[in-house]
């Protein structure tokens, strides 16, 4: 990774644990420790690509820095982070702008994928407004691109349970039908439904996708169906919505169990009639949008818990798609992880060409909770830590053993209160090399659990 972070937070020994962990992973990083002394360095002539803030400040608090750099119209990703209890806070300053928001304590993996999300978003705007430029010196006439057409490697898995999905895929691109694509959490939901959208008649036309995880009960109609300036009190200019930005294409609701309730009955109407009502308008307006929704929750037990719509779950459901996971499609593992090696090539400036024989029966051997994303994230540092051409069982840090191994071992269960506790949490950090998730398995606690007892404890990672 590489970009100029600005930290803003008041706690002095958090910021320097985060100072040096910047540090360590190659980035350049600034402490401020309140919201006058942030504002002081971004409006110094050295830009930033990143904002990193806490959401309480002693003079002031995050939401009020990022609405300074809106005024200032200043568009850096902004992430801000969180206490417990904060998360309806954070989902507000989302709205307002804000890249993402982290919860505290932070876990460095997901703090590692959303500033590399940030730093991608920052470079993809150099390259548009580049583009953008290059255009303007040009008479010829602009033409929309499919991420294809900018050398972006489709790879396609050869199992027999992929080979099975894109039958499905194909099939089902080019009709109307909405399609509900289920799957664990890093399958690649997305990427199937932009496959759909790709290979569709619309693939001309936009596709927008949403996370309904982020649409709170109060602002999910104005998110989704637009509204009119001074319809409610920040309304302070129209919204297109959602819907009217799809309009002709695709609109891909991700993560949709986690739609309110309250604009369930409303999504329902849209569908069926085709037309919109933004709030604050008394007129419909009519759409043309073909959905497509992803979750990894059962629908069918929020249906029953009545926290999902069955007459909605019935219009979102014509087809299904099921992505496989990978620990079920371990002849794909070598296919994805050359992919993904030579993505870090061209993103890390290195030229590893081989993952040896034996690396990769340790790749096969795991059982990737975390799918493609966790398998790209281990290439990733795995091409980082080469010092050769190629990637060894050393390279690799983590999966000493797959998880049906690990769960051999139960010596290291965490009971309650126990006299040794943190020597057991060491032993489970150790016994998986540092991957949380499964040692929060060994323990038999959650991962949030773990987490904060990590803290408690004060251990290094």
């Amino acid at each position: 990774m590489n970009g100029k972070i600005l930290i803003v937070e008041d706690d002095r020994s958090f910021g320097s644990m985060l100072l040096k962990w910047f540090e360590r992973n190659g980035i350049s990083a600034i402490l401020c420790n309140g919201m006058l002394s942030a504002q002081e360095k971004l409006s110094e002539q050295e830009p930033f690509d990143v904002v990193l803030s806490d959401l309480r400040l002693p003079d002031g608090d995050g939401i009020m820095l990022l609405s300074w750099l809106k005024e200032e119209k200043k568009s850096i990703p902004f992430i801000i982070m969180t206490g417990y209890g904060e998360i309806q806070t954070a989902v507000s300053a989302i709205k307002l702008g804000a890249f993402d928001f982290l919860e505290k304590p932070i876990n460095p993996s997901v703090l590692t994928q959303k500033i590399e999300s940030a730093l991608v978003s920052v470079n993809t705007e150099k390259y548009s407004a580049k583009k953008r430029t290059d255009s303007s010196k040009s008479d010829a006439s602009p033409i929309k691109k499919k991420p294809s057409d900018y050398g972006v490697k489709i790879v396609v898995g050869k199992s027999a349970l992929s080979k099975q999905m894109y039958s499905y895929i194909d099939l089902v691109a080019p009709t109307q039908m909405s399609v509900m694509i289920v799957g664990e959490s890093g399958t690649g939901k997305e990427h199937v439904a932009r496959m759909i959208h790709e290979r569709s008649a619309r693939a001309k036309g936009p596709f927008i996708a949403v996370d309904c995880g982020s649409l709170s009960t109060e602002l999910a109609p104005s998110e989704l169906f637009g509204h009119k300036k001074g319809s409610f009190t920040s309304a302070i200019e129209d919204k297109t919505g959602f819907f009217r930005d799809a309009n002709g294409g695709t609109l891909f609701l991700d993560e949709v169990g986690n739609l309110p309730y309250g604009v369930q009955m409303q999504m329902l109407r849209s569908l069926q009639e085709k037309k919109i009502r933004s709030i604050g308008t008394s007129a419909d307006i009519d759409v043309d949008v073909r959905i497509l929704t992803a979750t990894n929750e059962n629908l069918e037990l929020a249906i029953s818990e009545g926290k999902f719509r069955e007459d909605l779950y019935h219009r979102l459901n014509e087809f299904m798609i099921r992505v496989p996971s990978l620990r079920e499609c371990t002849e794909d593992i070598k296919l994805y992880a050359d992919h993904f090696r030579e993505e870090a090539n061209t993103e890390l400036d290195k030229s590893v060409k081989y993952i040896t024989g034996e690396a990769m029966e340790r790749l096969e051997q795991c059982d990737w909770p975390g799918n493609l994303r966790e398998l790209r994230n281990v290439i990733r540092r795995s091409v980082l830590f080469s010092l050769s051409d190629e990637i060894t069982s050393e390279n690799l840090p983590i999966l000493n053993k797959s998880m049906r191994e690990i769960e051999d071992d139960s010596d290291i269960i965490l009971f309650p209160k126990p006299e040794n506790e943190k020597e057991k949490i060491i032993s489970a950090l150790k016994k998986t090399n540092g991957n949380k998730t499964r040692a929060a398995i060994l323990l038999n606690i959650d991962r949030k659990t773990l987490y904060n007892k990590i803290h408690l404890f004060n251990i290094e990672l």
